[in-house]
């Protein structure tokens, strides 16, 4: 009878976990979706540009943490394209960020208003 211990060593078998793995892959493939992100165009504002090229008196638009507000009053983002129908055209908004504003809500309100005919939109920084 011998005392020691088995020195032989079971071979583990490799084929298993790489079908494992190939099943993951396929599962996680399969099952993501694959989503188009919407591309907001950004120009770069220059001093002066945009005052020559309207008269009209400018509307201020800013970005709260939960809320958004127009002109000083509160406004849903859903309605905003149709808070903006009313006003003279061509019309320069102004969006003022603050430091609670998330890059999701500039987002969104960029999206909404990059439909509307004849609007030039520059964003401030946070105050």
């Amino acid at each position: 009878m011998s005392l020691r211990p088995n020195d032989r060593r079971a071979r583990l078998s490799m084929t298993s976990l790489i079908d494992v793995i190939f099943l993951l892959l396929l599962f996680f493939m399969l099952s993501s979706t694959f989503s188009k992100f919407a591309e907001v165009e950004l120009t770069a504002g220059s001093s002066g540009a945009t005052a020559a090229e309207t008269d009209a008196k400018p509307l201020f638009l800013r970005l709260l943490a939960q809320e958004v507000s127009l002109n000083g009053v509160v406004v849903p983002i859903e309605t905003l394209r149709r808070r903006l129908e009313p006003e003279a055209r061509p019309a320069l908004i102004l969006i003022s960020v603050t430091e609670n504003t998330t890059a999701q809500t500039l987002t969104d309100v960029l999206t909404t208003l990059r439909d509307v005919p004849d609007v030039s939109l520059v964003v401030l920084g946070s105050s």
